[in-house]
Protein backbone atom coordinates (compact mmCIF):
# COMPACT_ATOMS: atom_id res chain seq x y z
CA UNK A 1 0.00 0.00 0.00
CA UNK A 2 1.25 3.35 -1.01
CA UNK A 3 2.44 5.68 2.20
CA UNK A 4 -0.06 8.09 2.40
CA UNK A 5 3.20 10.16 4.48
CA UNK A 6 5.31 10.49 1.38
CA UNK A 7 2.65 13.11 0.50
CA UNK A 8 3.28 15.15 3.38
CA UNK A 9 7.18 14.63 3.19
CA UNK A 10 7.25 16.31 -0.13
CA UNK A 11 4.75 19.06 0.55
CA UNK A 12 7.07 20.19 3.66
CA UNK A 13 10.51 20.37 2.17
CA UNK A 14 12.06 23.91 2.85
CA UNK A 15 12.45 26.08 -0.12
CA UNK A 16 16.35 26.18 -0.91
CA UNK A 17 16.04 28.02 -3.81
CA UNK A 18 14.14 28.30 -7.08
CA UNK A 19 16.25 25.87 -9.16
CA UNK A 20 15.81 23.09 -5.90
CA UNK A 21 12.07 24.26 -5.52
CA UNK A 22 10.90 23.85 -9.55
CA UNK A 23 13.29 20.41 -8.80
CA UNK A 24 11.17 19.34 -5.85
CA UNK A 25 7.78 20.26 -7.67
CA UNK A 26 8.43 18.00 -10.94
CA UNK A 27 9.32 15.35 -8.57
CA UNK A 28 6.13 15.36 -6.30
CA UNK A 29 4.54 15.45 -9.62
CA UNK A 30 5.85 12.46 -11.05
CA UNK A 31 5.16 10.96 -7.45
CA UNK A 32 1.69 11.84 -7.31
CA UNK A 33 0.88 10.29 -10.86
CA UNK A 34 2.32 7.20 -10.02
CA UNK A 35 0.30 6.46 -6.83
CA UNK A 36 -3.14 8.86 -6.64
CA UNK A 37 -4.40 5.84 -9.11
CA UNK A 38 -3.33 3.33 -6.44
CA UNK A 39 -5.00 5.19 -3.31
CA UNK A 40 -8.09 5.62 -5.24
CA UNK A 41 -7.97 2.09 -5.83
CA UNK A 42 -7.68 1.41 -2.01
CA UNK A 43 -10.22 3.65 -1.54
CA UNK A 44 -12.96 2.54 -3.41
CA UNK A 45 -12.15 -0.64 -1.85
CA UNK A 46 -12.31 0.82 1.40
CA UNK A 47 -15.68 2.44 0.60
CA UNK A 48 -17.08 -1.14 -0.02
CA UNK A 49 -17.38 -0.84 -3.25
CA UNK A 50 -16.72 -3.78 -5.63
CA UNK A 51 -12.86 -4.43 -5.92
CA UNK A 52 -10.84 -5.42 -9.09
CA UNK A 53 -10.82 -9.12 -8.77
CA UNK A 54 -14.54 -9.07 -7.59
CA UNK A 55 -18.01 -9.41 -9.88
CA UNK A 56 -21.49 -9.09 -8.85
CA UNK A 57 -23.28 -11.90 -7.57
CA UNK A 58 -27.14 -13.44 -8.58
CA UNK A 59 -29.18 -14.00 -5.64
CA UNK A 60 -32.17 -16.26 -6.34
CA UNK A 61 -35.42 -17.89 -4.22
CA UNK A 62 -37.71 -20.10 -4.80
CA UNK A 63 -41.00 -20.80 -2.58
CA UNK A 64 -43.24 -23.86 -4.00
CA UNK A 65 -46.90 -23.71 -3.99
CA UNK A 66 -48.56 -26.41 -1.29
CA UNK A 67 -51.83 -28.11 -1.07
CA UNK A 68 -54.42 -28.07 1.66
CA UNK A 69 -54.06 -30.64 4.09
CA UNK A 70 -56.83 -32.28 6.34
CA UNK A 71 -55.21 -30.65 9.79
CA UNK A 72 -53.86 -27.17 7.98
CA UNK A 73 -57.10 -26.26 6.22
CA UNK A 74 -56.90 -23.94 3.08
CA UNK A 75 -53.16 -22.47 2.48
CA UNK A 76 -53.43 -19.28 1.17
CA UNK A 77 -51.61 -18.30 -2.17
CA UNK A 78 -48.09 -18.54 -1.93
CA UNK A 79 -48.46 -15.46 -4.67
CA UNK A 80 -49.29 -12.67 -1.37
CA UNK A 81 -46.60 -14.50 0.87
CA UNK A 82 -44.67 -11.17 2.08
CA UNK A 83 -40.98 -11.61 1.02
CA UNK A 84 -38.12 -9.22 2.59
CA UNK A 85 -34.54 -9.69 1.40
CA UNK A 86 -31.68 -7.93 3.69
CA UNK A 87 -28.25 -7.53 3.26
CA UNK A 88 -25.19 -7.78 6.17
CA UNK A 89 -25.73 -4.08 7.09
CA UNK A 90 -29.27 -4.34 7.29
CA UNK A 91 -30.18 -2.58 4.17
CA UNK A 92 -33.72 -3.61 2.74
CA UNK A 93 -32.83 -4.32 -0.82
CA UNK A 94 -36.56 -6.11 -1.32
CA UNK A 95 -39.91 -5.96 0.78
CA UNK A 96 -43.27 -6.98 -0.64
CA UNK A 97 -45.04 -9.89 -2.19
CA UNK A 98 -43.61 -12.93 -3.10
CA UNK A 99 -45.40 -12.77 -6.46
CA UNK A 100 -44.16 -9.64 -7.66
CA UNK A 101 -40.77 -10.08 -6.30
CA UNK A 102 -38.00 -10.05 -9.43
CA UNK A 103 -36.75 -13.52 -10.93
CA UNK A 104 -32.78 -12.28 -9.21
CA UNK A 105 -31.06 -9.76 -7.42
CA UNK A 106 -27.65 -8.80 -8.42
CA UNK A 107 -25.83 -8.19 -5.16
CA UNK A 108 -21.93 -7.58 -4.53
CA UNK A 109 -20.22 -10.67 -2.38
CA UNK A 110 -21.92 -10.97 0.90
CA UNK A 111 -23.85 -12.14 3.41
CA UNK A 112 -28.09 -11.91 2.59
CA UNK A 113 -31.15 -12.43 5.08
CA UNK A 114 -34.42 -13.92 3.21
CA UNK A 115 -37.04 -13.93 5.18
CA UNK A 116 -40.81 -14.66 4.31
CA UNK A 117 -44.23 -14.86 6.10
CA UNK A 118 -47.48 -15.66 4.63
CA UNK A 119 -49.67 -12.78 6.58
CA UNK A 120 -48.55 -10.12 9.50
CA UNK A 121 -49.45 -11.88 12.67
CA UNK A 122 -49.57 -9.23 16.05
CA UNK A 123 -51.73 -10.38 18.54
CA UNK A 124 -54.32 -13.28 19.03
CA UNK A 125 -57.08 -13.95 16.07
CA UNK A 126 -58.84 -16.66 14.64
CA UNK A 127 -58.26 -17.94 11.23
CA UNK A 128 -55.16 -16.86 10.74
CA UNK A 129 -51.96 -19.11 10.74
CA UNK A 130 -48.76 -17.48 9.88
CA UNK A 131 -46.57 -19.47 7.42
CA UNK A 132 -42.95 -18.28 7.72
CA UNK A 133 -38.94 -18.95 6.85
CA UNK A 134 -35.82 -17.10 7.35
CA UNK A 135 -32.69 -18.17 5.54
CA UNK A 136 -29.26 -16.46 5.40
CA UNK A 137 -27.35 -16.89 1.99
CA UNK A 138 -23.81 -16.54 1.23
CA UNK A 139 -22.98 -15.14 -2.00
CA UNK A 140 -19.64 -15.33 -3.06
CA UNK A 141 -17.91 -13.01 -5.89
CA UNK A 142 -19.78 -13.85 -8.99
CA UNK A 143 -21.69 -16.64 -7.87
CA UNK A 144 -25.32 -17.47 -8.22
CA UNK A 145 -27.12 -18.96 -5.56
CA UNK A 146 -30.46 -20.10 -5.25
CA UNK A 147 -31.98 -20.08 -1.44
CA UNK A 148 -35.17 -22.69 -1.06
CA UNK A 149 -37.44 -21.13 1.62
CA UNK A 150 -39.58 -24.28 3.61
CA UNK A 151 -42.77 -21.98 5.15
CA UNK A 152 -43.36 -23.79 8.31
CA UNK A 153 -46.41 -22.60 11.17
CA UNK A 154 -45.05 -20.44 13.07
CA UNK A 155 -47.80 -19.91 15.62
CA UNK A 156 -49.62 -21.57 17.62
CA UNK A 157 -53.27 -22.44 18.17
CA UNK A 158 -55.85 -23.56 20.41
CA UNK A 159 -59.90 -24.77 20.09
CA UNK A 160 -62.32 -24.67 23.06
CA UNK A 161 -65.45 -27.30 22.88
CA UNK A 162 -68.09 -25.59 25.24
CA UNK A 163 -70.46 -27.78 26.79
CA UNK A 164 -73.95 -26.89 26.88
CA UNK A 165 -73.91 -27.44 30.59
CA UNK A 166 -71.35 -24.68 30.58
CA UNK A 167 -74.29 -22.64 28.64
CA UNK A 168 -76.92 -22.71 31.35
CA UNK A 169 -74.79 -22.65 34.34
CA UNK A 170 -73.34 -19.24 33.22
CA UNK A 171 -75.46 -17.87 30.60
CA UNK A 172 -74.01 -13.78 31.18
CA UNK A 173 -70.39 -15.44 31.45
CA UNK A 174 -67.13 -14.96 28.90
CA UNK A 175 -64.32 -16.81 27.40
CA UNK A 176 -61.59 -15.07 26.36
CA UNK A 177 -58.05 -16.42 25.06
CA UNK A 178 -55.79 -13.92 27.11
CA UNK A 179 -52.07 -13.79 25.77
CA UNK A 180 -49.31 -11.07 27.59
CA UNK A 181 -51.83 -7.97 27.42
CA UNK A 182 -53.89 -8.99 24.44
CA UNK A 183 -57.04 -11.14 25.20
CA UNK A 184 -60.02 -12.57 22.17
CA UNK A 185 -63.26 -13.02 23.12
CA UNK A 186 -64.46 -17.26 22.07
CA UNK A 187 -68.00 -18.03 21.54
CA UNK A 188 -69.84 -20.29 23.22
CA UNK A 189 -70.39 -21.25 18.76
CA UNK A 190 -67.39 -20.34 17.48
CA UNK A 191 -65.89 -23.18 15.32
CA UNK A 192 -62.63 -21.36 14.26
CA UNK A 193 -58.91 -22.02 16.14
CA UNK A 194 -57.55 -18.83 17.74
CA UNK A 195 -54.38 -18.42 16.88
CA UNK A 196 -51.60 -17.00 19.38
CA UNK A 197 -48.34 -16.36 19.42
CA UNK A 198 -46.23 -19.43 20.91
CA UNK A 199 -45.62 -19.37 24.41
CA UNK A 200 -47.86 -18.72 27.51
CA UNK A 201 -51.75 -18.35 27.15
CA UNK A 202 -54.46 -18.81 29.03
CA UNK A 203 -58.22 -19.26 28.98
CA UNK A 204 -60.08 -16.56 30.91
CA UNK A 205 -63.85 -16.72 32.44
CA UNK A 206 -65.31 -13.42 32.59
CA UNK A 207 -68.74 -13.45 34.62
CA UNK A 208 -70.84 -10.96 37.01
CA UNK A 209 -67.81 -8.60 37.25
CA UNK A 210 -65.06 -11.19 38.10
CA UNK A 211 -62.63 -12.49 36.12
CA UNK A 212 -60.93 -16.15 36.80
CA UNK A 213 -58.04 -17.69 35.02
CA UNK A 214 -59.39 -21.58 34.13
CA UNK A 215 -56.17 -22.75 32.02
CA UNK A 216 -53.14 -22.16 31.19
CA UNK A 217 -50.42 -23.80 29.17
CA UNK A 218 -47.73 -23.14 27.12
CA UNK A 219 -47.49 -23.54 23.56
CA UNK A 220 -44.96 -24.64 20.68
CA UNK A 221 -45.16 -23.39 17.08
CA UNK A 222 -47.44 -25.72 15.25
CA UNK A 223 -49.12 -27.05 18.23
CA UNK A 224 -52.80 -26.69 18.11
CA UNK A 225 -54.85 -27.24 21.48
CA UNK A 226 -57.90 -28.26 21.93
CA UNK A 227 -59.94 -27.72 25.19
CA UNK A 228 -63.62 -29.27 26.33
CA UNK A 229 -64.84 -26.97 28.79
CA UNK A 230 -67.68 -28.32 31.33
CA UNK A 231 -69.49 -26.49 34.38
CA UNK A 232 -71.76 -29.46 35.45
CA UNK A 233 -73.32 -27.18 38.77
CA UNK A 234 -71.65 -23.91 40.18
CA UNK A 235 -69.73 -24.16 43.64
CA UNK A 236 -70.45 -22.49 46.72
CA UNK A 237 -67.54 -20.69 46.14
CA UNK A 238 -65.43 -19.74 42.70
CA UNK A 239 -66.49 -21.72 40.10
CA UNK A 240 -66.59 -25.44 39.35
CA UNK A 241 -65.45 -25.05 35.13
CA UNK A 242 -63.92 -28.42 34.30
CA UNK A 243 -60.95 -28.19 31.47
CA UNK A 244 -59.84 -31.11 30.37
CA UNK A 245 -57.32 -31.63 27.27
CA UNK A 246 -59.29 -33.16 24.58
CA UNK A 247 -56.38 -35.57 23.25
CA UNK A 248 -58.57 -37.27 20.71
CA UNK A 249 -58.64 -33.69 18.76
CA UNK A 250 -55.02 -32.49 19.46
CA UNK A 251 -52.84 -32.14 16.81
CA UNK A 252 -49.21 -30.80 16.12
CA UNK A 253 -49.27 -29.09 12.64
CA UNK A 254 -46.24 -30.43 11.49
CA UNK A 255 -47.28 -32.08 8.43
CA UNK A 256 -47.23 -29.37 6.35
CA UNK A 257 -43.60 -27.69 5.05
CA UNK A 258 -45.10 -25.16 2.18
CA UNK A 259 -41.61 -25.40 0.09
CA UNK A 260 -40.30 -28.25 1.92
CA UNK A 261 -41.20 -32.58 1.54
CA UNK A 262 -44.78 -32.29 2.47
CA UNK A 263 -45.91 -29.74 0.30
CA UNK A 264 -46.62 -30.98 -3.02
CA UNK A 265 -43.00 -32.12 -3.36
CA UNK A 266 -43.58 -35.60 -4.46
CA UNK A 267 -43.26 -37.87 -7.45
CA UNK A 268 -45.60 -35.82 -9.35
CA UNK A 269 -47.58 -39.41 -9.53
CA UNK A 270 -51.39 -40.03 -10.20
CA UNK A 271 -52.42 -37.93 -6.97
CA UNK A 272 -52.32 -34.30 -8.04
CA UNK A 273 -51.14 -33.55 -4.36
CA UNK A 274 -47.94 -34.94 -4.64
CA UNK A 275 -47.42 -32.53 -7.71
CA UNK A 276 -43.84 -31.25 -8.43
CA UNK A 277 -42.69 -27.78 -9.01
CA UNK A 278 -41.72 -25.69 -12.19
CA UNK A 279 -38.03 -25.73 -10.60
CA UNK A 280 -37.80 -29.94 -10.53
CA UNK A 281 -39.44 -30.23 -13.50
CA UNK A 282 -36.46 -30.90 -15.53
CA UNK A 283 -35.11 -33.58 -13.69
CA UNK A 284 -38.16 -35.43 -14.60
CA UNK A 285 -37.39 -35.12 -18.13
CA UNK A 286 -38.79 -38.31 -19.96
CA UNK A 287 -41.55 -39.22 -17.53
CA UNK A 288 -44.79 -39.99 -18.42
CA UNK A 289 -47.95 -38.71 -16.33
CA UNK A 290 -46.70 -36.23 -14.11
CA UNK A 291 -48.51 -33.69 -12.56
CA UNK A 292 -46.60 -30.06 -12.02
CA UNK A 293 -47.65 -27.21 -10.40
CA UNK A 294 -47.39 -23.39 -11.22
CA UNK A 295 -48.69 -19.82 -12.27
CA UNK A 296 -49.27 -19.39 -15.52
CA UNK A 297 -47.23 -16.19 -16.76
CA UNK A 298 -47.69 -15.85 -20.76
CA UNK A 299 -48.02 -17.98 -24.12
CA UNK A 300 -47.40 -17.24 -27.26
CA UNK A 301 -43.77 -18.57 -26.68
CA UNK A 302 -43.80 -19.43 -30.87
CA UNK A 303 -43.33 -15.52 -31.07
CA UNK A 304 -41.80 -14.34 -27.98
CA UNK A 305 -38.20 -14.09 -27.78
CA UNK A 306 -36.17 -14.23 -24.05
CA UNK A 307 -39.27 -13.27 -22.52
CA UNK A 308 -43.06 -15.13 -22.45
CA UNK A 309 -45.69 -12.61 -24.25
CA UNK A 310 -47.91 -11.36 -21.32
CA UNK A 311 -50.34 -10.00 -22.84
CA UNK A 312 -52.48 -9.60 -26.33
CA UNK A 313 -52.53 -13.19 -26.82
CA UNK A 314 -53.68 -15.22 -30.22
CA UNK A 315 -52.33 -18.39 -29.42
CA UNK A 316 -54.30 -21.09 -27.99
CA UNK A 317 -52.77 -24.28 -28.28
CA UNK A 318 -50.11 -23.64 -24.61
CA UNK A 319 -49.43 -21.52 -22.00
CA UNK A 320 -46.13 -21.22 -20.00
CA UNK A 321 -46.14 -21.70 -16.24
CA UNK A 322 -43.34 -20.36 -13.57
CA UNK A 323 -42.92 -20.66 -9.65
CA UNK A 324 -44.22 -17.18 -9.11
CA UNK A 325 -46.49 -14.69 -11.14
CA UNK A 326 -43.70 -12.39 -11.89
CA UNK A 327 -41.39 -14.46 -13.71
CA UNK A 328 -41.31 -13.94 -17.82
CA UNK A 329 -37.88 -15.45 -18.33
CA UNK A 330 -38.86 -18.06 -21.36
CA UNK A 331 -35.56 -20.26 -19.58
CA UNK A 332 -37.33 -20.86 -16.02
CA UNK A 333 -40.67 -21.30 -17.02
CA UNK A 334 -42.27 -24.51 -19.04
CA UNK A 335 -44.04 -24.68 -21.46
CA UNK A 336 -47.90 -26.73 -21.41
CA UNK A 337 -49.06 -27.97 -24.41
CA UNK A 338 -53.27 -27.86 -24.36
CA UNK A 339 -54.28 -30.43 -26.59
CA UNK A 340 -57.70 -29.84 -28.08
CA UNK A 341 -61.03 -30.31 -25.64
CA UNK A 342 -61.77 -29.64 -22.26
CA UNK A 343 -58.09 -28.77 -21.34
CA UNK A 344 -57.93 -26.16 -23.64
CA UNK A 345 -60.95 -24.64 -23.24
CA UNK A 346 -60.64 -24.10 -19.47
CA UNK A 347 -56.75 -23.37 -19.29
CA UNK A 348 -56.13 -20.59 -22.91
CA UNK A 349 -55.41 -17.48 -22.44
CA UNK A 350 -57.16 -16.25 -25.62
CA UNK A 351 -60.28 -17.53 -24.21
CA UNK A 352 -59.25 -16.45 -19.88
CA UNK A 353 -57.15 -13.83 -20.09
CA UNK A 354 -57.76 -14.08 -16.27
CA UNK A 355 -55.83 -16.65 -15.64
CA UNK A 356 -52.97 -15.06 -16.29
CA UNK A 357 -50.93 -14.72 -12.42
CA UNK A 358 -53.37 -17.78 -11.01
CA UNK A 359 -51.77 -20.96 -9.78
CA UNK A 360 -52.81 -24.60 -11.86
CA UNK A 361 -52.15 -28.17 -11.44
CA UNK A 362 -51.70 -30.07 -14.88
CA UNK A 363 -50.93 -33.12 -15.86
CA UNK A 364 -48.52 -34.29 -18.80
CA UNK A 365 -44.89 -35.97 -20.08
CA UNK A 366 -42.41 -33.86 -18.93
CA UNK A 367 -39.97 -33.45 -22.55
CA UNK A 368 -36.82 -31.37 -22.35
CA UNK A 369 -37.82 -29.40 -25.01
CA UNK A 370 -40.95 -27.34 -25.64
CA UNK A 371 -40.85 -23.56 -27.80
CA UNK A 372 -36.75 -23.67 -26.21
CA UNK A 373 -37.52 -24.70 -22.61
CA UNK A 374 -38.31 -27.43 -20.66
CA UNK A 375 -42.13 -28.62 -21.68
CA UNK A 376 -45.30 -30.70 -20.79
CA UNK A 377 -47.03 -32.34 -23.81
CA UNK A 378 -50.12 -34.38 -23.88
CA UNK A 379 -51.96 -32.77 -20.96
CA UNK A 380 -54.31 -34.97 -19.65
CA UNK A 381 -55.86 -33.23 -17.07
CA UNK A 382 -55.91 -30.04 -14.86
CA UNK A 383 -56.94 -28.32 -11.33
CA UNK A 384 -57.31 -24.76 -10.38
CA UNK A 385 -57.58 -24.22 -6.90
Amino acid sequence: MPDRRLLHTFASRPDTGSGHKTESLMKIKSILTLIMPLLAGVSACDDFALCPDEQLGELRWILDSSVPTKSSGEIPDTNDFILTIRDADGKTLYEGSYGDSPEYLPVQPGNYTIGIVSIPFKAPAFSKPQYGDVQVAVVPSGGKVTVRLQCTLLNAGIRLKIASDFLSTYPGGVLFVRQDSHQLKYGYYEKRIAYVFPGEVSVLLSNEGRDEILFTRRLNAREILSLSISAPAPGNTGSSVAVAVDTTKNWTADSLVIGGEHSGGGNGGEDWQKAISVAEAPAHSGEKGVWVYGYIVGGDLSSAGKNVKTEGFSKNTHIALADRSSITTKSSCIAVELPKGDVRDALNLVAHPELRGKRVYVKGNIVDSYFGTTGLKGTSAYRLP
